[in-house]
């Protein structure tokens, strides 16, 4: 009996049946989470990337504002040519046009000072702020992708470009010449439609600074 079992032997067992699947398993699951470290890790660099890009990359595409700003330019400035012409060959040395009352009248007067009849005795001064505010306009263009931006400096450029039309071209002379103002307001200085402009694109221009939009742009949030 001992020598048939020694003969058939004794059969093999598998050894830690099922240690081979759990080892598979084990080796999938590892991979999964080693795939998932390497997707968080390329996410983080991406979004490190990203803060840490230049604004010029920040920027948001697309085309530069520079038509829009002059084509408020041009309608502003046209605006306030033609109606310095009417005034000039309508109501110059005429009586004031009432328009609402004594509230808002049309009287036409000459203007050697600023916006609203400011510093008359700077008239030259004012000429080379004019045309100063003029070439930093143009500087801006180059970089200029927000719409609201184009708008403010158009009204700017514009505006600036009618007064300083007046310096240069009428009356004493050049770069001294008083400006055209017509609108005339109960209690209030007599202006014209180039220091309107003027005022509107500078308002606009602070609103957009208040809500954090550049030029470019790009938008600062506190």
């Amino acid at each position: 009996m001992a020598e048939a079992e020694r003969i058939i032997g004794t059969p093999d067992i598998p050894e830690a049946a099922g240690t081979e699947p759990e080892q598979s398993a084990s080796g999938s699951g590892e991979a999964t989470g080693r795939s998932e470290q390497g997707e968080r890790a390329a996410k983080d660099e991406r979004t490190s990337s990203d803060e840490q890009a230049s604004p010029d990359e920040q920027r948001p595409k697309g085309k530069r504002k520079i038509l829009v700003l002059f084509a408020v330019a041009v309608l502003a400035y046209a605006l306030d040519l033609v109606s310095k012409m009417i005034v000039v060959a309508k109501l110059e040395h005429h009586e004031p046009i009432e328009i609402i009352g004594d509230w808002l009248q049309f009287n036409a007067i000459r203007n050697a000072g600023a916006a609203f009849g400011i510093g008359e005795a700077f008239t030259v001064i004012f000429t080379c702020i004019a045309a100063a505010v003029i070439v930093v306009i143009a500087r801006l263009a180059r970089k200029l992708y927000s719409m609201p931006w184009a708008i403010a400096l158009g009204m700017l450029l514009g505006g600036a470009l009618g007064n300083l039309t007046d310096r240069i071209f009428r009356a004493p002379g050049v770069f001294e010449g008083a400006v055209v103002d017509f609108i005339a307001p109960k209690g209030f200085a007599v202006f014209n439609l180039a220091d309107s402009a003027i005022v509107c694109g500078g308002f606009l221009i602070v609103i957009l600074s208040f809500r954090g939009l550049d030029p470019d742009g790009t938008v600062h949030k506190d």
